[in-house]
């Protein structure tokens, strides 16, 4: 278990990434700005700018920390990720400098679970290698992130799967060499078994970008957004495209979004305590009323009540990095991971909000200009209390997850009913 202390060897890691990552890496969001930068390998400048910067993590042994050995990382478990995610989630170039920036991570998980070793040369290897980047297109404009409601579909013809319909919000396409899809191939069998994954080259014909969705933060130019609405016009894939077996794609799914929502969370850390950190040297630097921003009792709340929920976010993480860690060495049950990576999820966007809201307040008119960080953070509130499935579709899961077990009362009245117990009590000891 995490005691609340990190080994010196890693702890000095941890600090070189502090350092490395605001010395070299903040800068680049302001370089290269624009949220599908670090995911277009066409900007050649901007890649042969980090080459050097990768190679360095990968000579301390910092790159995709998140796989095995045998993949190209170091296998370090969710305690140590939780860790330094905090680290990398400070700037947007941060992921994409250390190999694990997203979709990528996930798509490079659920091949190493479920390719087979033709797919893992063709497609994670250059993944690993930081040479492309990848797309998962699993929601669709009708359906959102709600499987049953699929209707991309394929069937199989000869030697070929055939997939026709539309994906929506698949994050990165436009500069993916490869998308994981998720349609249905068998649509009479159980709703969570109807659904299969296929591995789709981006050049493969009949995959088409109908537009790519721009959100907010980006530029209003033309066709300026990162998230492809995607249509899959008939495009024949081999059979031994399919990732796993038939009916299992949900299953792939479920494999590579756990991971993903922890992730998230934990870099959602490092964000917040970036804009702590703001608010605080403004509250030190700036006077109003004759004396410092600090000295007001209002500003005071505002940094009291951002560290405190910012470090009790914190430790729910760290715990759930703990518990994932349990379970995967199977000492406990999977349901309990499960059930605080989803509190994690829902908490994730409110703190992000609260904070970020904060921080922007203390700086008056120059946190809503574009001259600060802050302003970004804002933008990407929305987006990151709907990625990974809806906050309220995680508060229903972590309810349901509570009432489950419940007791309800055993008669009329609540088991804390105060009459009750002192009669009962009174009854048991055989008092008047």
């Amino acid at each position: 278990m995490w005691s609340f202390e990190t080994d010196p060897e890693f702890q000095a890691k941890l600090d070189w990434m502090k350092d490395f990552v605001r010395d070299e890496i903040e800068p680049l969001d302001w370089v290269w700005p624009g949220h599908g930068a670090c995911y277009d390998t066409s900007l050649k400048e901007a890649r042969e700018f980090i080459k050097p910067l990768q190679d360095e993590v990968k000579k301390r042994g910092l790159w995709a920390c998140h796989l095995g050995p045998h993949l190209g990382g170091p296998g370090y478990g969710q305690i140590k990720l939780a860790l330094m995610n905090e680290i990398l989630g400070r700037a947007f170039w941060a992921p994409t400098v250390f190999g694990t920036a997203a979709p990528d991570t996930g798509n490079a998980e659920i091949l190493a679970l479920f390719g087979t070793d033709e797919q893992k040369a063709s497609y994670l290897q250059p993944l690993m290698d930081g040479d492309i980047v990848s797309c998962f297109s699993m929601t669709e404009p009708q359906a959102g992130a709600d499987p049953k409601e699929f209707v991309c579909k394929a069937w199989r013809e000869g030697d070929e799967w055939v997939i026709d319909g539309y994906k929506w919000f698949s994050s990165n396409a436009r500069f993916a060499a490869f998308l994981i899809v998720m349609v249905v191939t068998n649509p009479e069998a159980r709703p969570h078994e109807r659904m299969s994954m296929f591995i789709v080259p981006r050049d493969n014909p009949g995959v088409k970008i109908v537009r790519n969705v721009q959100t907010m933060g980006d530029s209003k130019g033309e066709d300026d957004g990162t998230h492809g609405y995607m249509h899959y016009d008939k495009v024949r894939v081999p059979l031994d495209a399919m990732l796993g077996a038939p009916g299992e794609g949900f299953k792939v799914a479920q494999a590579r979004l756990g991971g993903g929502r922890v992730h998230h969370a934990m870099r959602t850390v490092g964000k917040c305590q970036r804009a702590l950190d703001m608010m605080v040297e403004r509250a030190v630097s700036r006077r109003s009323q004759g004396k410092l921003l600090s000295e007001h009792q209002f500003v005071q709340g505002m940094i009291a009540d951002s560290a405190i929920e910012l470090e009790q976010y914190r430790l729910l993480v760290m715990k759930t990095a703990w518990v994932i860690e349990e379970v995967e060495e199977g000492r406990r049950p999977h349901s309990e991971s499960r059930q605080l990576i989803a509190m994690c999820k829902v908490q994730m966007a409110k703190i992000y909000h609260d904070i970020v809201q904060r921080a922007m307040q203390v700086h008056g008119s120059l946190g809503v200009t574009l001259e600060t960080p802050i302003a970004d953070m804002w933008m990407g509130l929305p987006s990151l209390a709907l990625a990974d499935g809806p906050t309220e579709v995680h508060k229903v899961q972590v309810a349901k997850g509570i009432t489950r077990g419940a007791t309800p009362a055993p008669g009329l009245f609540p088991t804390e009913h105060i009459p009750t117990r002192v009669a009962e009590y009174k009854a048991r000891k055989g008092l008047a």
